[in-house]
């Protein structure tokens, strides 16, 4: 059974850079053919997708948060990771990983969340 598990800090200072890491459990980021995601829900509002690192490498991020985000893995610890630049309390939300299968445009395994705090 996979699982994902998403961990960071939970509190980030404006300007700064935030990043987590999302460990996953019982099956490989590398295996055919899945690709894993980064959504996150502001307090109050809707999901909404940031980005996505699929299992042959090639990721994607959202435009509209493209020019601050950047999606990494570690594939010898099987983890993938977020890094996004110049947080403002915008930024504040609860923070996800999942897993859906490639090219077909949903998640079918979610991690717990974690919130993450942007302020001074």
């Amino acid at each position: 059974q996979v699982q994902l598990q998403e961990s960071g800090p939970g509190l980030v200072k404006p300007s700064e850079t935030l990043s987590l890491t999302c460990t996953v459990s019982g099956g490989s980021i590398t295996t055919s053919y899945y690709s894993w995601s980064w959504i996150r829900q502001p307090p109050g509002k809707g999901l909404e997708w940031m980005g996505v690192i699929n299992y042959d490498g090639g990721r994607h991020a959202s435009p509209s948060l493209e020019s601050r985000t950047s999606i990494s893995r570690d594939t010898s610890k099987n983890q993938f990771s977020l890094q996004l630049t110049s947080v403002t309390p915008e930024d504040t939300a609860v923070y996800y990983c999942a897993r859906g299968p490639f090219g077909r445009g949903y998640l079918e395994i979610w991690g717990q969340g974690t919130l993450v705090a942007v302020s001074s």
